[in-house]
């Protein structure tokens, strides 16, 4: 797998190089069109602004287009450059020496450096600020800048993924010293904060100092507060918006007769779960989940809930889109809403069991909570469902401390991103708090060889333990859905929504 991930990375630095040298480091010409027009664009509202602990698609859109990352990833999932230009691996895969874009500057004029960069990343994996990073990134021995445009990366072992795990969401460049990340905006990125109101908007205009030549091309972007989607949609519908990357399939498919509007949809591994914590009543009993998905229709659900987009889950993050690594030889248990009963009865529940069940308002999460209700009442499962808006959800004493609750997880490169930052144990978003030792060997084994057959078994391993015992009901993997104005081009989805990249979006002339 090491092999092939150099080669592709290679590849595409090649392209990159050959088709776009002039553009790295490059600053923008005469001959070159002003950046024009304003894209208008419906999220919900931003709750943590301090890229090291950003997490939802809205505070990662913004965050993306401050900042910079050392290297991107694509919408194919290739690993590109962004404030590196190249970058070499030893032999021995434990050092890896990037060379860095010339004329960077931060919006505050601060030439850019391999200091940032080594600051940034040390920051991450510094457990005095408590990052969600922290576990990433542990196996980084050291991260030191040779000059002003070259910066080196030790680990203490293997890593296949780490050029992955390098463009991982929170990795944004800042400037090193910084002390105020989450209220002082000063990126490299291709848009300037111009102004943000916490309840209504941030608004961002161009960088027209940016380092790579011809972007960005609009002149500036709005991020406009929406605590509804379907009021996001409207707006979409009305003018008053241009573009809406997240909604459920039904609102998506409501857009499909509208004349002045682009509809895009891409297949993902992001997915929604349901997950009940196992370090406490009544989770700490394995069969109350069990009984859980013995009385879920995954089918019915993807059918209603996402409406044939995207895929059926199988109770594991390693969805059909990791083609090499996906496998349905080990058959989930079919429903059986007796089991389910007889379970919750040797649980100490002859009666049933009353539960809560938080879930934010965003996609179709909402819709899969009611037709979970409608399921698990005839095994005995009756809950009571708390819809919240995605900011409380995912904010402080939100999703991390419910008992059972719906967790939407954004679609990934990389599957093992997943189990080691959700599924291990002591992981920092484990929300679970699933502990295995067979499942975190077989994890280690996976994020770690460089036999490819080797991964392989692993990860089809996992996905067998996974459904016997794993902690997460996994319905579907989602469709990731937008819609936009027609005068807009370039656009181009990612998997991910907010890391959409708006550099290369323009505006038609009317």
């Amino acid at each position: 797998m090491r092999d092939r991930l150099i080669s592709r990375s290679t590849l595409t630095l090649g392209v990159f190089l050959i088709t776009g040298s002039l553009l790295v480091g490059a600053c923008a010409t005469d001959s070159q069109e002003a950046p024009q027009g304003v894209l208008r664009v419906a999220m919900q509202p931003m709750v943590q602004t301090d890229p090291a602990f950003i997490s939802s698609d809205s505070e990662i859109l913004f965050a993306n287009h401050v900042y910079d990352y050392l290297v991107d990833v694509d919408p194919k999932n290739n690993i590109v450059p962004r404030l590196a230009t190249a970058w070499e691996i030893s032999e021995d895969g434990l050092t890896y020496t990037f060379t860095l874009a010339e004329g960077v500057a931060f919006h505050d004029g601060t030439p850019f450096t391999a200091a940032d960069v080594a600051w940034t990343f040390n920051r991450l994996r510094d457990d005095a600020i408590d990052a969600p990073t922290a576990d990433l990134y542990d196996n980084i021995l050291a991260v030191e800048a040779e000059g002003d445009l070259e910066v080196v990366f030790t680990l203490s072992a293997l890593n296949p993924f780490f050029l992955f795990d390098l463009s991982d969401n929170h990795a944004l460049i800042l400037k090193a010293g910084t002390e105020d990340a989450a209220t002082n905006f000063n990126g490299t990125g291709p848009f300037k904060v111009v102004n943000y109101s916490p309840e209504d908007r941030v608004e961002l205009m161009a960088n027209e100092d940016y380092f790579i030549a011809g972007q960005p091309k609009l002149s500036g972007v709005e991020i406009i507060f929406f605590n509804d989607d379907e009021a996001s949609v409207d707006a979409l519908r009305s003018g008053q918006i241009d573009l809406v990357m997240r909604m459920s399939a039904s609102l998506f498919i409501s857009l499909q007769d509208e004349s002045d509007i682009v509809s895009i949809d891409i297949p993902t591994n992001g997915f929604d779960l349901i997950r009940l914590r196992s370090d406490r009543p009544p989770g700490d009993d394995p069969r109350i989940i069990q009984a859980m998905k013995l009385a879920t229709d995954r089918q019915e659900i993807f059918e209603l809930v996402q409406q044939g987009y995207g895929a059926e889950g199988r109770d594991s993050p390693i969805g059909p889109l990791y083609d090499e690594y996906y496998n349905e030889e080990y058959q989930i248990p079919e429903r059986d809403v007796n089991a389910a009963r007889a379970l919750l009865a040797d649980a100490g529940y002859p009666d049933g069991i009353e539960l809560e069940l938080h879930t934010p308002d965003t996609g179709g999460r909402p819709d899969l909570a009611a037709v979970l209700k409608d399921q698990w009442a005839e095994a005995g499962i009756s809950i009571e469902i708390f819809v919240e808006p995605e900011s409380i959800y995912y904010g402080e004493n939100g999703w991390l401390e419910v008992n059972l609750g719906i967790t939407g997880w954004g679609s990934r490169p990389v599957p093992q991103f997943y189990l080691d930052v959700m599924l291990e144990c002591g992981a920092k978003w484990n929300e679970s708090h699933f502990c295995d030792d067979e499942f975190d060997e077989l994890s280690r084994i996976a994020g770690s060889t460089l036999n490819e057959s080797d991964r392989i078994q692993a990860y089809k391993a996992i996905q067998e333990l996974l459904i016997q015992r794993g902690p997460v009901i996994i319905p579907y993997y989602f469709a990731q859905f937008a819609g936009i104005h027609e005068q807009f081009q370039g656009f181009e989805l990612k998997a991910f929504a907010g890391r959409t990249d708006f550099r290369n979006v323009s505006i038609s002339s009317p």
